[in-house]
Formats: C-alpha cells, sequence, structure tokens
C-alpha cells in the first residue's frame, strides 16, 4: 500500500524536548507509525522557562530564541528522519506547533504567541513546513485553544459511550466526545506545572518521578480548598489558560503562609489539587451511558494521579491512550501531523463548538521547502 506520511512536531509547556512522530493517512483512522523524543537542551530550557515565568525579554532576546528553537526543530527532525531510515521525499509535510511563549485570549487585544522560526525548519529539512496553528482560529473569534479535540473525535469517538480524552501536560484539557452532541474540548485546571516547578525549587528536579516525593507527603487540607477556590474554575467553556495563572506567585498568593509547611506536603497538596480540580469538572459531565476516560500526556505516568482518579471516579473506566492505539506520550505531536494534513488538503481543522471561534477553518501558515 502506498504510504502518505506526515510528521507532527510538538514541544509544550513543561519544557522537557520535543516530541516528534509520523502518521500515515493511506489508512483510516490514520496510524501512527514512529516516534522520538529529542531533550530541550539545558541552556535553552532555561531561558524558554525565564520567559514564561516572567513574560519579559528583550526584543534581540525573543529573536534568538526563536532562531534557536527552529534550528532546534530542523536537527531534531532530521535525526529522527535517518533513525528511521527515512528521506525529506518521503514526508508530504511537518505539522510543527511551536513553542508557545504566551496564550491571552481574553484581553482587550487576544492574542497567542508560538516561537520557532519555521523558514528554517522548511530550509534545513527540505520538507513543506505549517505552523502558526492558533492565529486563525483567533481571527475568526476563537480561543485559539484547544486544538486537538478534532484529532480526538476522529480517532476515539464511539456511540456506544462518552469518552474523555484527558491531556496532563503543564496543564490539563479535556475533548469531550458525547454521542450525537457536538465535540466540545477546553483547559480544565493546571496538569504538571505547579508539581514541576516546586520540586524544581526544592529539589532541583525536573519533575517529582512517579510522584515519589509527592507520595511522602501528607495532605493540607486549608491549603487544598484555597487552590480550588480559583476563579477560572466557574468560567464557562470554551476557556483556556497557561502558566501565566498556574505558576509558583499563584500559589504564594494563594497560601500567604506558604513556607510554615513542609514541602513536601505542599507537593502531595499539589498533586491532589491536580486531580480534585479535573475530577470536579469530569463529574458535570457524566451521563447515563458507559463513561471513559482516556488519560495522555506526562501526567498518565503519574501514579498517584492515576489512582485518585480511579478513586474519585467511580462511575468512570480510566485507563490511557496507549490502550486505545496512540501512544501516551504522542497524542499532540500526532495531532499536529494530522493538522499539517488537513491544511495540505485545505480542510477545516477547528471545531467551533470546541474554541468559540464564528466559523470552522483550515488552520496554519505554510512554509515552502
Amino acid at each position: 500500500m502506498t504510504k502518505n506520511l506526515y510528521l507532527g512536531v510538538m514541544s509544550g509547556t513543561s519544557l522537557d524536548g520535543v516530541d516528534l512522530c509520523i502518521m500515515d493517512f493511506a489508512e483510516n483512522p490514520p496510524k501512527l507509525t514512529a516516534c522520538g523524543f529529542t531533550p530541550m537542551p539545558e541552556d535553552l530550557r532555561a531561558d524558554l522557562s525565564h520567559l514564561l515565568k516572567s513574560g519579559e525579554t528583550s526584543l534581540q532576546k525573543l529573536g534568538e530564541i526563536d532562531r534557536r528553537l527552529g534550528l532546534l526543530y530542523a536537527e531534531s527532525i532530521n535525526r529522527f528522519l535517518d533513525e528511521h531510515q527515512l528521506s525529506a521525499c518521503d514526508i508530504q509535510a511537518i505539522g510543527c506547533h511551536g513553542q508557545t511563549v504566551w496564550h491571552s485570549p481574553n484581553g482587550n487585544f487576544p492574542f497567542t504567541m508560538q516561537i520557532g522560526d519555521m523558514n528554517l525548519v522548511a530550509t534545513h529539512t527540505g520538507i513543506t513546513t505549517i505552523a502558526d496553528f492558533r492565529r486563525k482560529d483567533m481571527a475568526v473569534g476563537g480561543q485559539g485553544a484547544p486544538l486537538v479535540p478534532a484529532f480526538h473525535e476522529g480517532i476515539f469517538a464511539s456511540p456506544e459511550r462518552l469518552t474523555v480524552v484527558l491531556n496532563i501536560g503543564g496543564i490539563s484539557n479535556i475533548s469531550v466526545l458525547s454521542p450525537n452532541q457536538p465535540t466540545i474540548g477546553y483547559d480544565v485546571s493546571v496538569g504538571n506545572a505547579l508539581m514541576d516547578s516546586w520540586i524544581e525549587l526544592h529539589q532541583t528536579k525536573r519533575y517529582d518521578k512517579n510522584a515519589e516525593w509527592a507520595k511522602t507527603g501528607t495532605l493540607i487540607p486549608a491549603l487544598l480548598n484555597s487552590l480550588l477556590d480559583e476563579p477560572f474554575f466557574k468560567l464557562p467553556a470554551p476557556k483556556s489558560t497557561g502558566r501565566e495563572l498556574f505558576n509558583l506567585e499563584w500559589l504564594a498568593k494563594k497560601s500567604p503562609n506558604l513556607t510554615a509547611y513542609r514541602p513536601e506536603d505542599v507537593q502531595r497538596t499539589l498533586a491532589e489539587f491536580t486531580a480534585q480540580s479535573v475530577v470536579n469538572e469530569l463529574k458535570t459531565l457524566e451521563s447515563e451511558k458507559q463513561c471513559l476516560l482516556l488519560v495522555c500526556g506526562g501526567g498518565a505516568r503519574n501514579p498517584l494521579l492515576m489512582q485518585r482518579f480511579n478513586e474519585l471516579l467511580p462511575k468512570w473506566a480510566v485507563t490511557t491512550t496507549s490502550e486505545y492505539g496512540l501512544d501516551i506520550d504522542y497524542v499532540e505531536a500526532a495531532a499536529f501531523a494530522w493538522l499539517a494534513y488537513q491544511r495540505v488538503h485545505n480542510l477545516a481543522s477547528n471545531l467551533p463548538s470546541v474554541t468559540g471561534a464564528k466559523e470552522p477553518v483550515s488552520l496554519g501558515v505554510i512554509y515552502p521547502k
């Protein structure tokens, strides 16, 4: 069978690195045929982390980071293709998300910013590259996020059940695939961002592997209740958020007595906060049909989160997307391969029921090879 290969590239708010995957659209549904990962260079991660936390930089610095990211994406793609004995001519197009450095859909002048010079990606790989997926949706009145629910709909929806795909990266977002209802999707809460920032502050580790540190802590009910009182949770969908809200400064404002607690107790409470804030939203979606929760992203590897979802959601079957054919680490990268396919064929790739856009449009800017 002739193959129809598209390459998806994703770097998320966790700043751990670049996810890459190849999807074959000769099959229906499209099939994940290869995946890989390139760690984020430490100096670039530090610069991006400072930019995300402060929201401040110089134009010189921003331009340099933009170029460094473009080169990183291109080098990662070329190495990935070599590893899988593929050449540029085997790939129809690259769909690259870029790195979100700010997302502000609700201000007086709504905007979103993803950086990474895609001219470099197209030139250095010799492959047509598609990027800047969010701003066209915002141009027609949408939030520009989340973009993956349309992809989830095509892969995971079933007329027999309510399916919710929960992606836990830095932020937690859901796609709600309900029979005979328009698909909806939105950011529901923080994901790993606060837990990652807290353990990095206290133990200089990137993340709490297997929730080992959190498991040594004790829940702080007063802190948990304060965190759950965040106004974002009361906003109606569509809605989106990011590290510009859920960061250590926000945590300090929510609890002026933060230093009075043991750090491991705060970590345990942050894990519970992620779990309960997500569960509170999922319970509003429950139906008489079978309810299936498919978890993906880095949070699917957190046994404490998965345990709490199982305990707090007795009406739901809780598992991961890997059990349904799509590796938990590459769902978002696969979605950007799909977005590239849609753009090449000028097919709509946003869902107005998800983003709030006035109309369906084909997303993405094409950078010719």
